[in-house]
């Protein structure tokens, strides 16, 4: 069983359909739902009107705002600020400190976490990305579907809380095409997913460490494609409800077309 949401050009317009899609299934969720995202640059910014607008919503609503969510996948200014791989030391060493909380060692809350340092059980953790990098760069490595980054980790996320914890599970980069067709491509997989508090940023975090990914490899950027195994247009009670939602939405889609005619 899956549910297809119609491929689309940008975030924005990957995030608006595929909220209208799941919010009309019953009980407002559904499983294995599939975007397809052609350029998850586009629309991808404060500066669009619709991220301006679910940034606004979550914002008031005293909710982590877009770029936030985007940042726990991938920190682009920090990126732009000290360039590969100074980066990683710089969120190591100054970012992590200040977000784990105090006693809690297994999650952060930043992905990018995961996909930098990843621990072994001998010697020291492993940057997932680098090894990425370096593989996608290496002319000797043939195989196209061997560049996996691994988000979800057992010994460290299977325990007896029945809350909280990672939804982003697994990503991977494809090589798509050849020659001076070949792009890089990135399907990301979410174990749960809540469309109205994280869909947004995430689509716009993944977009950017594509991104990433892409120009330290030397390839031109592909497309982004998300796998929902289970996704739902949440509520918050207290900060949102279902007309809220219907409101929101009525004002992107003005906002849409408003950025459309101009």
């Amino acid at each position: 069983m899956y549910l297809p949401v119609p491929p689309q050009p940008d975030c924005v317009s990957a995030w608006l359909e595929a909220v209208r899609v799941v919010n009309a299934r019953p009980g407002h969720h559904d499983h294995n739902v599939i975007i397809d995202v052609a350029d998850p640059l586009a629309r991808a910014t404060l500066s669009d009107p619709v991220v301006a607008a679910v940034d606004a919503f979550l914002g008031d609503r005293d909710t982590k705002r877009i770029e936030t969510v985007a940042n726990t996948i991938f920190p682009a200014a920090l990126y732009r600020r000290y360039g590969s791989p100074a980066f990683f030391t710089r969120f190591r060493d100054k970012v992590l400190p200040k977000v784990r909380s105090p006693g809690k060692k297994s999650w952060s809350g930043y992905y990018f976490e995961r996909m930098m340092q990843l621990p072994q059980t001998d010697g020291e953790p492993v940057n997932q990305l680098t090894e990425i990098i370096g593989r996608l760069k290496d002319p000797n490595v043939r195989a196209l579907n061997k560049f996996e980054l691994s988000v979800f980790d057992p010994l460290r996320d299977v325990d007896g809380s029945p809350y909280g914890g990672q939804c982003l599970s697994f990503a991977s980069f494809k090589l798509i095409g050849d020659g001076d067709e070949r792009r890089l491509g990135l399907t990301a997989m979410y174990r749960n997913h809540y469309y109205i508090e994280k869909l947004l940023g995430n689509l716009i975090g993944l977009g950017r460490l594509l991104q990433f990914v892409a120009e330290e490899s030397g390839i031109a950027m592909g497309p982004l494609t998300i796998l929902s195994t289970h996704a739902t247009i949440d509520v918050k009670n207290g900060k949102w409800n279902r007309s809220e939602i219907g409101t929101l939405l009525a004002s992107c889609d003005q906002a849409n077309a408003l950025a459309a005619s101009a």
